[in-house]
């Protein structure tokens, strides 16, 4: 009788938990990689701030390892600052497969869009929601809340191989500011303490020159 007893206790108490578990609504349990990373350590070279724990894509994006395959990416501060205030963006659903160097998501700025790729290639698992309130986030703060969404990469470790990191993302974002330069000629003008273009140059140039940029810098065509 005793042991029925303890039993019969069991079983409710366990009934009572499921029950309970099941009307929690969802929505206040937010899965880790929805919050944002901690600010990165940044070095310096060449003029240029760098996150060191970043590696990133031709097309000035930049991916960070979380492990497990999961891939958190954004925009470099070089992009950004070309765009200046971003009014609109839009990333590709959820569930969607990328491949490395495929659009990934859309700014728009001053009425301009402009495509940017993906760093890696996998599933995208998570859109940061702070920058569908706040589309300039991925404009004021590129490395840390302004980021656009995680990728499960099954196959991360072979795509960081393709991407900049370390001592060869300062010489190639030098490189990055003499295409610039060239293209743009005179509207060009840099920021006092480094190489970047002025903020929000890319709206301020003539419609085949902002091509031309987007093509070299974001590797896109428009």
């Amino acid at each position: 009788m005793t042991i029925l007893f303890v039993l019969l206790t069991f079983l409710v108490i366990m009934s009572i938990t499921y029950y309970t578990r099941r009307d929690v609504p969802a929505a206040t349990v937010q899965p880790p990689i929805f919050v944002s990373p901690e600010a990165p350590r940044m070095m310096r070279d060449l003029g240029f701030e760098i996150p060191s724990a970043y590696a990133f894509h031709p097309g000035h994006t930049w991916v960070m390892d979380e492990g497990r395959q999961n891939a958190r990416i954004g925009v470099d501060a070089f992009a950004t600052n070309l765009l200046g205030d971003i009014e609109k963006i839009e990333v590709a659903g959820l569930n969607r497969w990328v491949r490395q160097g495929q659009k990934i998501a859309t700014a728009t700025t001053n009425g301009l869009a402009v495509d940017v790729v993906s760093p890696v290639e996998g599933v995208i698992i998570a859109v940061n929601p702070e920058i569908l309130r706040d589309p300039n986030t991925v404009s004021k703060d590129p490395y840390k809340d302004g980021w656009v969404c995680v990728v499960k990469s099954p196959d991360l470790q072979t795509n960081l191989k393709n991407l900049l990191t370390g001592s060869m993302v300062g010489p190639w974002l030098q490189n990055s500011v003499r295409a610039v330069t060239g293209i743009a000629s005179q509207a060009v003008a840099r920021a006092a303490d480094g190489g970047m273009p002025i903020r929000g140059l890319l709206s301020q140039l003539p419609p085949e020159q902002q091509k031309a940029v987007i093509r070299e810098v974001f590797l896109t065509e428009r």
